[in-house]
């Protein structure tokens, strides 16, 4: 099983690629900052690098790809915490410069009194790439939580496979443990606000309807059914010789009574399993639903995982 830092670094790759989207690049910084903070300080030399590194990518893509004033206000916010952090003198020499360029981007002071600070930062703040008028506003629960999930659940899968024996990471899994279940109550109302209604179910495929199988009730079958065996949709008993069409579930139902309930409802009407549709838009989205209920899934079992394993 992947190490908690194998996760780590994987969840850096993975921000690393989204850098060069404009739209994710904000949301990108701010996770890697957040994972700056809570693992560099007990991270082995090579995750320090790969953490480093990652962070010299985001000063390369502000050079080259993203220059908007907001975008570098972002990378700075990152570069004077990894300043904060690094040990390595070459390293820090680096992240001055970082520093530098975008304080001249930003047209702020290279060293900026307590009140000067002050004003800079009231000066405004990122949104959709561009740099506003009015100070900077809490940063939105469901972000927070996001970055607590995401580290919580890599910190539950090490300690699951027995790999976290650093005292101080286990010291920051019990951290985010507290600090997620104190946003809860405030994290919790927003998330179930958000939650997207599920689409109405269009029809079943005609090919896949018409590829069913149809089998005759013989007596032996009905033994096996049952004396008070009938069609769960329009509630005949069965008798022998009735054709029957039968769901991949494999449920069975009168040809007839099955066609115009799929049409309507698509659905096994005892076990509720859905057909495949021709509707693409459908199919995507219950693919991306089956993924995120899978994410869903994985990170309360990290939180009760974690009350177990620190409360």
């Amino acid at each position: 099983m992947e190490s908690e830092e194998g996760l780590v670094l994987r969840r850096l790759q993975e921000l690393q690629k989204q850098l060069g989207k404009k739209q994710q690049f904000e949301e990108s910084v701010s996770s890697i900052r957040s994972i700056l903070q809570r693992c560099y300080p007990s991270a082995s030399p090579s995750l320090r690098q790969s953490i480093y590194s990652v962070v010299c990518r985001v000063a390369t893509t502000l050079k080259t790809r993203h220059t908007s004033p907001g975008f570098w206000l972002a990378g700075l916010g990152l570069f004077e915490e990894a300043e904060t952090l690094v040990s390595s003198p070459s390293e820090k020499e680096h992240l001055k410069s970082f520093i530098a360029q975008a304080r001249e981007q930003l047209h702020i002071a290279d060293d900026p009194t307590p009140e000067s600070t002050q004003s800079n930062a009231s000066r405004g703040y990122l949104f959709e790439g561009h740099l506003t008028v009015d100070p900077e506003p809490p940063r939105p629960h469901w972000l927070v939580q996001s970055d607590l999930l995401n580290t919580v659940s890599m910190l539950a899968a090490a300690e699951s496979s027995h790999q976290m024996e650093d005292t101080h990471m286990s010291e920051t899994a019990v951290n985010l443990i507290h600090e997620l279940m104190e946003n809860l109550d405030t994290t919790l109302p927003e998330i179930l606000d958000n939650i997207p209604v599920a689409p109405r179910a269009p029809p079943a495929s005609k090919e896949v309807v018409a590829k069913l199988p149809v089998i005759t009730l013989s007596e032996e079958i009905l033994a096996k059914m049952g004396h008070d065996a009938e069609c769960a949709i329009c509630r005949e008993n069965l008798v022998m010789n009735d054709e029957m069409q039968e769901l991949p579930c494999k449920h069975t139902f009168h040809p007839p009574c099955l066609k115009p309930w799929l049409d309507e409802h698509n659905s096994c009407p005892i076990c509720r399993h859905e057909l495949q549709t021709d509707d693409h838009a459908y199919e995507s989205w219950k693919e991306r639903e089956k993924e995120a209920e899978e994410e869903r899934k994985g990170a309360a079992n990290a939180i009760r995982g974690g009350e177990y394993m620190y409360v």
